[in-house]
């Protein structure tokens, strides 16, 4: 050694390393990435600044993905209910929480079924037994009844690894499936239903487009044609855009509490032979947007006329629970159809659905559904589960709340009393908050409502005085998409126009839920009539 703690071998070791770093000094080098310094700040070497404003100024000129290639099925979608008007409350949010001043302190979003936003309380059994399931721990806590407890258990079991984080089989857990299967027989009194027809969905939304999927078909004036009625819901016209399918508008009545009529059916039918093949039918009872409860006498007549013109009939009865008015009573397709005979029962081929989303139940975020499909060819029976396979499986947690939608407390269980006064007290308030609603707003000049005999929306009808209707054009605007957007600049309420859902040439509505608390609805009722009074005086 040659010093202290300093060997020959270190030396030679130093020396070479000094002479590679001399000689890398000499080599150009590529631009340094840029490293953290220790404060937090980060800096840059002249070169990679140079370089990086290249590569920017390369990226903001060159965009794989713009308007001109986007797929323009996906261009085409519309969906009122949360469009234009809904970013704008979002803003006007931002706007009031910045202490911006406004002639209203807070946004009414009356825009979307959204129960629970609403501050309707959620049911307290079907909350215990997806909190069971999410934490199986709880099962040994004397908080939590029996007979939640015994349904968890029942759920897990269905499960893969006994949790509800495993994936489920594609159409869902068999033995939710199976109480689906029943619950269908109770509602229909005794009408058979197989498991074997239940598909379990990401909502109903989810099992409509799935169905729309499988049946769009051909080209030109082969392609398959979807009728829906008007007023719609807004899903039907995207999912029929996004796949390129042809939308066959068939107008229900006004005048005639929003009936839908067979001549109507046959009328739009006919027209739509000349430019493309009409094989679907869509029924949404009770109806969205308009609140009909169609007819036993109705229902025969658009089954019959699906089993004649040989049309796939979708039934959307997600608000099955939701009727209100005397003399109205939820009727399903599947019961109607079952007691027309086997001429109709074993040909006409249904897809019904159902969802946690709306009745009394109000559960939108944990997107459960199920669809029953009848009379479906075997072979496109194993399609379609090809099709569900795809997105491997819709939420467990979801499909733990429907099977409880569907499998309730009954007579003699414990949480049976608890259970019937918090859906009864929900549908109970829903009916006064429909009947309010139809009242007041027959009480404005220039505002018609029909009766809501069911669902949980208000669809009137509105006078735009000419004046209002040029400004409108002069903004770009459809007529009632401007009187919304006034309504909402001035008073913090947020609607959607009937422009979003399909209306009569010439006539105006607008969209807005009855489910805020009834105190609120009030105010917002009142708040309405003031605006269009002023509105009627300012464009008379």
């Amino acid at each position: 050694c040659e010093g202290p703690g300093v060997c020959r071998s270190g030396r030679k070791d130093m020396a070479l390393r000094r002479a590679a770093s001399l000689a890398a000094d000499r080599q150009p080098r590529c631009p340094r990435l840029p490293r953290p310094a220790r404060e937090g700040t980060v800096r840059w070497s002249s070169a990679a600044k140079a370089s990086a404003v290249k590569i920017n100024e390369k990226a903001s000129r060159e965009k794989i993905l713009t308007l001109e290639s986007m797929n323009p099925q996906v261009k085409a979608v519309e969906y009122a209910v949360r469009g234009p008007i809904v970013l704008k409350a979002g803003e006007i949010e931002k706007e009031l929480r910045k202490g911006i001043k406004k002639p209203f302190t807070e946004v009414i979003k009356a825009n979307i079924g959204d129960a629970h936003a609403m501050g309707q309380r959620p049911i307290t059994f079907l909350r215990q037994v997806v909190a069971l399931c999410t934490y199986p721990n709880l099962l040994d806590s004397p908080s939590f009844p029996e007979d939640a407890k015994k349904r968890a258990r029942r759920i897990l079991q269905g499960c893969g690894g006994n949790s509800l984080g495993s994936y489920s089989a594609s159409q869902g857990i068999n033995c939710i499936r199976e109480d689906v299967a029943s619950y269908i027989e109770r509602r229909d009194g005794g009408v058979p239903a197989d498991p074997d027809n239940i598909y379990l969905t990401t909502g109903a939304s989810d099992g409509i487009a799935t169905i729309l999927k499988i049946l769009v078909s051909g080209g030109g004036k082969s392609r398959t044609g979807v009728m829906i009625p008007i007023p719609q819901y807004p899903l039907y016209s995207a999912a029929i855009s996004e796949l390129d399918a042809i939308q066959v508008n068939y107008y229900l009545d006004e005048e005639n509490c929003w009936a839908l009529d067979v001549n109507e059916l046959r009328r739009s039918l006919n027209e739509a032979k000349t430019y493309c093949n009409p094989k679907v039918l869509c029924i949404i009872n009770p109806g969205n947007p308009t609140g009909q409860v169609q007819s036993r006498k109705c229902i025969e007549d658009v089954i019959h006329f699906a089993w004649e013109e040989k049309l796939f009939l979708l039934a959307d009865e997600v608000y099955q629970d939701n009727v209100y008015s005397e003399g109205c009573q939820f009727h399903s397709f599947k019961k109607i159809l079952y007691e027309m005979g086997p001429e109709y029962y074993n040909n006409v081929e249904l897809a019904s659905f159902h969802s946690t989303s709306k009745g009394y139940m109000g559960e939108c975020g944990y997107r459960g559904g199920y669809m029953e499909v009848i009379n479906l060819h075997p072979e496109i029976k194993g399609q379609l589960v090809k099709l569900l396979s795809v997105r491997l499986c819709p939420p467990v947690s979801g499909q733990a709340a429907m099977d409880i939608v569907v499998n309730p407390p009954v007579p003699g269980e414990e949480s049976y009393s608890q259970f019937i006064k918090e859906k009864e007290s929900v549908l109970n308030n829903l009916a006064k908050k429909a009947k309010l609603t139809e009242d007041m707003f027959n009480k404005v000049p220039g505002i018609h409502c029909n009766p809501l005999q069911g669902a949980m929306y208000a669809f009137p009808r509105i006078f735009i005085p000419s004046k209002a209707i040029e400004e409108a054009k002069a903004h770009k605007m459809a007529p009632d998409m401007f009187y919304c957007m006034k309504l909402l600049e001035e008073t913090g309420i947020c609607v959607v126009p009937g422009s979003g859902f399909g209306q009569r040439e010439g006539s105006y509505h607008f969209r807005m839920t009855i489910l805020p608390p009834i105190e609120k609805l009030k105010i917002l009722l009142e708040k309405v009539k003031d605006f269009h009074i002023k509105f009627l005086e300012k464009y008379a």
